[in-house]
């Protein structure tokens, strides 16, 4: 068992080097296996990385890139989790509470609410006790063609409201994009 504290590294996708960038990937597509598409890694792009190194190798990742949120008529500017991945032999050692460490710092510098689509019972239950709220109300999407709900994002949305009350059996609608919009 490793006793090490494990702190992330906070780097904007601008500023990854070439090898920083494709190890990065390599590594969060190998923790997520044929689950991991491009358009997955794509979401990633644009905003900050918690990145963790092991002897010069990346052993874990997450991404908060901005996104809007709709809420009772608002627009919230939204910190959305993406890409969260230990390496599978790091794993149970800490490494994903030390890269939400480093994401929680980020959404509350710069946003008003932080957000992810948590499917596993393991994912929703860390969140849940770092205080994140359970979205329980329906959830949407503002596609092309105008709001659109997103069934099977009910009950998978996570929120951390940053200075601002929310009532969770409201309606949630998030912006659009390609592939998994949540």
């Amino acid at each position: 068992m490793r006793t090490q504290v494990h702190t992330a590294r906070l780097v904007h996708t601008a500023d990854l080097d070439i090898e920083t960038y494709h190890s990065a990937r390599q590594m969060v597509s190998a923790a997520f296996g044929d689950e991991f598409s491009d358009t997955d890694w794509e979401h990633a792009l644009g905003g900050m990385h918690a990145l963790i190194w092991h002897r010069g190798a990346i052993i874990a990742h997450a991404a908060v890139v901005q996104r809007r949120l709709l809420y009772r008529g608002a627009a919230l500017r939204c910190g959305y989790v993406e890409g969260v991945a230990v390496r599978e032999d790091w794993r149970g050692q800490g490494l994903a509470i030390a890269l939400l460490d480093a994401a929680e710092q980020v959404m509350r510098g710069a946003y008003q609410i932080g957000a992810i689509k948590a499917s596993s019972d393991r994912g929703q239950q860390m969140f849940t006790l770092r205080g994140w709220l359970h979205w329980r109300g329906p959830t949407s999407v503002l596609a092309p063609t105008g709001p659109t709900r997103t069934p099977e994002a009910d009950g998978a949305v996570f929120v951390l409201p940053i200075g601002i009350n929310m009532d969770t059996s409201a309606g949630l609608t998030c912006d659009w994009r390609d592939g998994k919009v949540w």
